[in-house]
């Protein structure tokens, strides 16, 4: 009897229902990233797609964070009540009436605020030439406020660290980089024979600049005696007989169509140029161009001050305001491209390309 129970026993356990599972727990939503750009629905200024918009898609893609774009004062005020976990801003575009609300919010969210600078804002020579060029007090005001108010601060450059320091500052370098998929296609520039077109391409901040270049392209001509023109687009709104321009095309000042633009007409030109003057807020300034030319399939050729000290180790040539050492480097360039240009883009592409990874992360703290 005693084995029958048994049996029967066991037979009442095997026929028992195995209880569910208890449901896993819901996985908690990656944190939410506001970002503070000029521009709005994709078109954004040069800087903000190449320091913040792709590396904001980046990061998004990689589901570590949602991401959104912010209106700033809608959320200084309230109006808007989506809660941030970190809010980025750049530069100037967060108006300085509104930083302090935006600063009190934060503060008691606990939302955690990094400002992204990429040029010299704070030495005086640097604010008298933004000055002259494009900004008002109040835009110098704004990124003033925001470095000194922000919980983490992210710049470009070794150089701009230094100028942050000398104002009090604290940053974390995160250098530029090219968007994967932007630039490259994979196809090489075949240059037309003449005349040899040489690119020069930058912001209204770089009309100084040009004049290194008028005594270098004053009768220029290659080794087999072919005519080297200069080519500028942007730079500068004034003509002049020693350079030609390359005018942009409507929508052309937007940066992804501004790249699809110099990918268009790379089979233009030679090289490109990277002149500076011996200034402080040059010093502080990126290699970017350094990075685009190579993308173009262009040999670099720039001067040799800090901003481009280290792009020679990777195919540049590097020079002083000597106009004949301008030529002799674009000879070098014209003669030695292909060798040059496949060690830039080896270096791009393995080291200065967006990740989502790195000091820029850390910054944010996601």
């Amino acid at each position: 009897m005693a084995a029958l129970r048994s049996s029967v026993a066991r037979l009442v356990r095997a026929l028992r229902p195995t209880p569910a599972p208890a449901p896993a727990a819901p996985a908690p939503e990656p944190p939410l990233v506001g970002f503070v750009v000029h521009g709005a629905g994709g078109v954004h200024p040069a800087s903000a797609h190449i320091r913040v918009t792709g590396r904001m898609s980046a990061l998004a893609a990689s589901g570590a964070a949602r991401v959104a774009q912010v209106d700033p004062v809608r959320w200084a005020d309230g109006s808007d009540t989506a809660h941030l976990d970190v809010l980025l801003v750049q530069r100037d575009a967060f108006p300085v009436a509104s930083l302090d609300a935006a600063f009190d919010r934060a503060a008691r969210e606990g939302t955690r605020i990094v400002a992204e600078v990429d040029d010299d804002f704070f030495s005086q020579e640097a604010r008298d030439r933004l000055a002259r060029a494009e900004y008002d007090p109040e835009r110098l005001a704004a990124v003033d406020r925001l470095v000194r108010g922000a919980d983490a601060v992210v710049t470009s450059t070794e150089t701009l660290r230094g100028v942050l320091a000398d104002a009090g500052v604290d940053s974390v370098v995160v250098p530029n980089a090219v968007q994967p998929g932007m630039w490259d296609d994979g196809t090489v520039p075949s240059h037309p024979a003449v005349p040899r077109r040489v690119l020069y391409m930058g912001s209204a901040t770089h009309g100084g600049d040009l004049d290194l270049l008028r005594a270098a392209f004053d009768g220029f001509v290659d080794r087999d005696g072919r005519p080297v023109r200069l080519e500028v687009v942007g730079v500068t709104g004034e003509d002049d007989a020693w350079y030609d321009r390359l005018p942009l095309p409507d929508g052309g000042t937007h940066y992804p169509e501004f790249v699809a633009f110099l990918r268009a007409n790379a089979d233009r030109w030679s090289a490109g140029v990277a002149p500076l003057t011996d200034d402080r807020f040059n010093d502080a300034k990126s290699d970017l161009k350094f990075l685009e030319y190579t993308m173009l399939g262009l040999p670099f050729v720039g001067s040799d001050r800090p901003s481009y000290r280290g792009t020679d180790a990777h195919g540049g040539l590097l020079v002083g305001d000597d106009p004949a050492a301008w030529r002799r480097a674009l000879l070098t360039a014209f003669a030695e491209a292909d060798e040059r240009v496949g060690r830039a883009r080896s270096y791009v592409c393995a080291e200065r390309t967006v990740t989502v990874d790195g000091p820029w992360r850390a910054a944010l703290g996601v």
